[in-house]
Formats: C-alpha cells, sequence, structure tokens
C-alpha cells in the first residue's frame, strides 16, 4: 500500500457502508484512510451527521434514496458502482461495515493471498468483538466470528473481493434485508470462484448489544434470511433445508421438554453459554422464518416493502 494513506495503481478500492454509526464510522474511517486514499462512503438514511463527517474527511459519499428500502446489500452495490464508474481499472475492491475498524496489516496479508490464486474472488478474515466482555451478546458475536480458516462456502460483510467475479454477477441482491453475502457467494462460486478465509485478524467490530430484545431481533434477523436463501436456492439445498426444519421443531412447545438434549449437544462443541442461546434462540429464528413465509404468501408487492430488521 502507498506510504501514509497515498494510493498505488494496484490498492483496491474501499467501500464503506454506514446508518447512525456515531463514533465508529470516525473509527472506521480512519482505519481505512490509513491504508489508502481510495474510499467512498454509502448513507443509508443516517440521522446522526454521518454524512457531514464523512464529507469533512474528504470522502466522496453517496447518500441512498429513502424512497426505496434500505438495505446493506443496496449500499454496497451503489459503493462499487461509483468506483466502477469513477475507476474502471480497479481489480479489487474491500467492503467493511461502519461499525468495523480496519486492523493494521489486514489488507497487505489479505491482498498477497488474493494475488497468490487466480481462483479466488475474495478473501476473508477473523472479524473480532471490540469488547466481548461488555455482554453476553457481544460474546457470543465474537464467537460468531471465529470461523474456520481455509476453502469456505461464504465471507461476511467485511472481505476483499476480485471485482470481475462481482461484475459478472451483478453484485449483491438488493431486495435482501439480511444473507446478502452467502447468498453473494454462492452465485460467485457456481461460476467456478473459490473464496478463502485466511489465519489473519481483519477487523473490529462494534455489536454494542447490552439488551436481551437486541439479541432477540438480530436472531430473528437471522432466522428471515435463512426462509429467504431457501426460497432463493431451492428446496433440494440440504444444509438450508436441515436449518429451517429444526429451527421450526425447537421453537415447538411440545419440544422445550428435550431442550436439554439440545443444549447439550452444543455445549459439548461450544460451551454452556453458546448453547444456552443457541438452545433459545430457535424461537425468534423460527419467528422470523414465519414472517418470512407470510410476507411470501402475500405476494411480491409486500415483499417489495420489506424494511430492515434492526436490532442496534
Amino acid at each position: 500500500m502507498g506510504a501514509n494513506g497515498a494510493r498505488s495503481v494496484n490498492d483496491p478500492g474501499f467501500v464503506i457502508i454506514g446508518r447512525n454509526e456515531g463514533a465508529r464510522l470516525a473509527l472506521s474511517i480512519d482505519s481505512v484512510q490509513r491504508e489508502t486514499s481510495l474510499v467512498v462512503y454509502v448513507d443509508s438514511g443516517s440521522s446522526d451527521g454521518s454524512v457531514s463527517f464523512a464529507k469533512a474527511r474528504g470522502l466522496p459519499v453517496v447518500e441512498l434514496d429513502p424512497a426505496l428500502p434500505f438495505t446493506a446489500a443496496r449500499a454496497r452495490n451503489a459503493g462499487f458502482g461509483w468506483l466502477m464508474r469513477c475507476h474502471p481499472e480497479l481489480e479489487f475492491v474491500h467492503f467493511i461495515d461502519g461499525d468495523c475498524e480496519l486492523v493494521p496489516g489486514w489488507l497487505d496479508r489479505a491482498m498477497l493471498a488474493i494475488r497468490s490464486d487466480d481462483r479466488l474472488a475474495a478473501v476473508c478474515g477473523r472479524r473480532r468483538e471490540r469488547d466481548p466482555k461488555a455482554s453476553p451478546y457481544n460474546g457470543l458475536c465474537d464467537h460468531e466470528w471465529d470461523t474456520p480458516i481455509g476453502l469456505r462456502e461464504t465471507c461476511g460483510g467485511d472481505a476483499l473481493f476480485r471485482t470481475a467475479p462481482l461484475r459478472s454477477v451483478g453484485g449483491f441482491r438488493e431486495d435482501l434485508i439480511a444473507g446478502e453475502e452467502p447468498d453473494l457467494c454462492h452465485r460467485i462460486r457456481k461460476r467456478g470462484w473459490l473464496i478463502r478465509r485466511i489465519d489473519a485478524d481483519m477487523t473490529v467490530h462494534d455489536a454494542a448489544m447490552t439488551r436481551f430484545s437486541q439479541w432477540w431481533q438480530r436472531n430473528r434477523r437471522s432466522g428471515y434470511a435463512t426462509a429467504e436463501a431457501l426460497a432463493l436456492r431451492g428446496k433440494g439445498n440440504r444444509p438450508l433445508c436441515k436449518a429451517a426444519a429444526s429451527n421450526v421443531l425447537w421453537a415447538l412447545p411440545p419440544m422445550w421438554i428435550l431442550w436439554p438434549l439440545l443444549w447439550f449437544r452444543v455445549c459439548r462443541r461450544s460451551g454452556p453459554m453458546v448453547a444456552c442461546f443457541i438452545t433459545l434462540g430457535k424461537i425468534p429464528h423460527c419467528q422470523g422464518q414465519l414472517q418470512y413465509w407470510l410476507r411470501s404468501s402475500r405476494g411480491k408487492a409486500e415483499n417489495r416493502r420489506t424494511r430492515l430488521i434492526e436490532y442496534k
């Protein structure tokens, strides 16, 4: 990378997305600008001065039209589109959420990995929670971010991508309120590309979850995404079918008497706290799935009105 944030011709462009991230956005922008000067910020209707702050830091800003539903996918596509229009020669783009801070040294590791294998469409690393001990919900997020190393089926919202495969599949599906990354990676892998998780710290995330209601809402959103992914990829997708069926089965009141069996099975793998929340989480996951199926039964017009399921 160029010294002191100066850009070289081989650097990736960065897309930062945000909605009312406050001080977290400042950390995110500063961490990226230490690596490169080619950064665009995309805002989804913030009311906390995020747009003015990003402009004051010298960033070009794309403000999404509030007439259409806000989604992270739509924001990422808008930022990627801006980069491609202004810098069509770009080979790589790095997405990062506005509540995340880029870890020093990550970008060099990621670029080395993606350039070493022409089959790689994307490279991601370890996202860590900023304060995992602040609440059990933050700790659960940190556990979730600890994904296996090697070739993977998907990555998260923070990742380095080649621009060619992104263009070839038309980017993210903008109508997805969650689960847009697995959907994108599924379509990219169908074209023969690979996704790799390398052994390196990538970003520091700030979930800022302190209330049980936030945890519940986040799991409801995840359940909604599971049902929508199943609808998009077909009922022959065994992992998604298994996940959806498990959520429904274990959420049924007659099955609650058997929850100790589920808890014990998860506890052996992930410990008692994670087991408690995964077991209880079957209910909001099922709630999210039912919400998607109900909206689907009302037709496409209802689905187009779907808004974000926010937990912050």
